[in-house]
């Protein structure tokens, strides 16, 4: 650990007021004690030294000592010693961060293996793992630029969808780099805070250059321009991993336009970055985001500073505890520092019967909670929303559905329906998300959930019409399987089967349901520009 004394102070300095009477009690006290000083101008002090007889005690550690210890490192550790800023996840958590993943052709390249886009789709896993709970839209681009998904801060959500990417979902080739500009300033308008656009693209349109600059200045939107591919570039490769034959009968090859990101990076005033194969990437866009966001509206906000102060509460536990000697007097006061010792150190509350009866089942369903301890703290939460909220990450759906079912609130209604789509069943879960904006009008997360558990249902009922026209439906047959209770189950043969058909295709669902919107954008945009009603 580093202590940078030029930043080295206290942040609440006046409990240094305790260092003086720990550092004069002791003091005080031998004072008193002294016999010679008492005896002073009562016998002659050449007879003192023979008439006072000094016991021997073989224990220098006096009571008072260790109350002038536990001062003096109470008053250090209650005054904050600190000389390092705290810039916790959430200031860069709070400025949405909008990925834009280009999809043309020449993604599919393959000099970064398997190929630009599967790594790029790599890449975006681990950012999105890392700001899990921060709020991160997605858009795709390439003739047109799409919105996929609206700021969310479910990174399993926005996981599906990037997984999903394709450069076949895309109906016509292109770099529209302004589009996707156009698309982050609509969501920073609906967020009304900064936020940070990030390019994922192999090259750029020249005609836009200056469109981009323009339609940029003033904003408070943040580009950041990371390069994906070599210079050495590589040849375009299908579904299948085989090389791409252009008509001519040649492998197509995937072009990777450096100077065309460089001209790109000037006219958005952008950060210039590129794919790498640890996290250098990952940091480095968080690190332009958080400063970003700190610049636009972080001036004039309060600086924090990380308390050291809580590294002395094990050595006042230890002082404490010897406090607890038979016949010594203040031996209570070191049995109530050590509680607060105790009471203040985030580990007690891994101490089983210590934890009960120092904290409440709440709070260490909170500690569990923040540790990620899911199960655990579903098992101690009493409150119901945060019952519901652990067993939510914990994946025990049935669990998260009986503790939001008991509440009526907007963010239990949210939950709710995202708890259904989990479970696949969406017309509960439009219901759920329904009932969320009815008890909170203003609830952006819900209305994209809602409008993605609706496009879900569509999708899953066009699947089911279009299923096996030899089926025969409504045959009902009897399991041959006693179930526990002894009773017989009675199953829908037809149902099941295109259940498990839709189960085992969901993956691919959503790359189904973005081609399909991305076709019919593209047909609006362009009956649009053609004039037609």
């Amino acid at each position: 650990m580093e202590i940078d004394l030029s930043a080295f102070h206290f942040l609440r300095p006046l409990w240094l007021l305790l260092i003086p009477p720990g550092v004069l009690l002791p003091l005080l006290w031998l004072r008193r004690h002294d016999l010679k000083r008492q005896l002073d101008g009562i016998i002659a002090p050449h007879l003192v030294d023979h008439l006072v007889i000094t016991p021997e005690d073989e224990s220098r550690l006096r009571p008072v000592h260790l109350l002038g210890a536990l001062l003096v490192l109470g008053g250090l550790a209650a005054a904050g010693p600190t000389w390092e800023q705290d810039t916790p996840a959430f200031l860069d958590n709070r400025a949405p961060l909008i990925l834009a993943v280009d999809l043309s052709p020449s993604m599919d390249a393959d000099d970064v293996p398997p190929t630009r886009l599967e790594a790029t789709k790599h890449k975006l896993h681990d950012l999105i793992q890392r700001r899990a709970g921060a709020r991160t839209a997605l858009i795709a681009y390439a003739g047109g630029a799409h919105l996929v998904l609206p700021a969310t801060e479910d990174p399993a959500l926005l996981d599906t969808f990037v997984q999903a990417l394709a450069t076949d979902l895309m109906v016509q080739p292109g770099k529209d780099v302004l589009g996707a500009v156009e698309q982050a300033r609509k969501l920073l308008d609906a967020e009304r805070t900064p936020g940070t656009l990030v390019l994922l693209t192999d090259g750029a349109d020249a005609s836009q250059f200056d469109a981009i600059g323009k339609r940029l200045a003033g904003s408070d939107l943040q580009v950041l321009v990371l390069a994906v591919g070599s210079q050495d570039g590589g040849l375009v490769r299908d579904t299948q991993g085989k090389p791409r034959i252009s008509a001519d009968g040649r492998p197509v090859e995937g072009r990777f336009d450096a100077e065309g990101l460089k001209r790109l990076a000037a006219a958005a005033d952008a950060p210039l970055g590129s794919l790498t194969l640890d996290d250098d990437d990952l940091d480095w866009i968080e690190l332009h985001a958080q400063r970003h966001f700190q610049a636009v509206q972080g001036d004039g906000e309060e600086v924090h500073w990380k308390d050291a102060g809580y590294w002395l509460c094990w050595p006042l536990a230890l002082i404490a505890l010897f406090c607890l000697r038979r016949g010594w007097r203040v031996h209570w006061l070191g049995g109530l520092l050590l509680a607060v010792a105790l009471g203040g150190a985030p580990e007690a509350a891994r101490a089983g019967a210590l934890a009960d009866a120092l904290f409440t089942p709440d709070q260490q369903g909170r500690w569990a909670f923040e540790h990620e301890h899911y199960p655990q703290a579903a098992a101690h939460f009493t409150d119901p929303y945060w019952k519901g909220l652990a067993a939510y990450n914990a994946a025990d759906f049935d669990a998260a559905l009986a503790s939001f079912g008991r509440l009526d609130t907007a963010p239990a209604y949210f939950y709710l329906g995202n708890t259904y789509v989990r479970l696949f069943k969406f017309p509960e879960a439009i219901a759920a998300y329904k009932q969320a904006l009815a008890k909170q009008p203003a609830f952006p997360e819900a209305s994209a959930n809602l409008a993605l558990a609706e496009a879900l249902l569509k999708d899953y009922e066009d699947q089911q019409e279009a299923g096996t026209p030899n089926e025969k439906p409504d045959k009902v047959v009897e399991d041959q399987t006693p179930s526990k209770g002894g009773k017989a189950v009675q199953q829908d043969k037809a149902k099941a089967a295109s259940d498990q058909v839709w189960l085992n295709n969901l993956t691919t669902s959503p790359a189904q349901f973005l081609k399909r919107k991305f076709m019919l954008q593209e047909t609006a945009r362009r009956q649009a520009g053609e004039g037609r009603p």
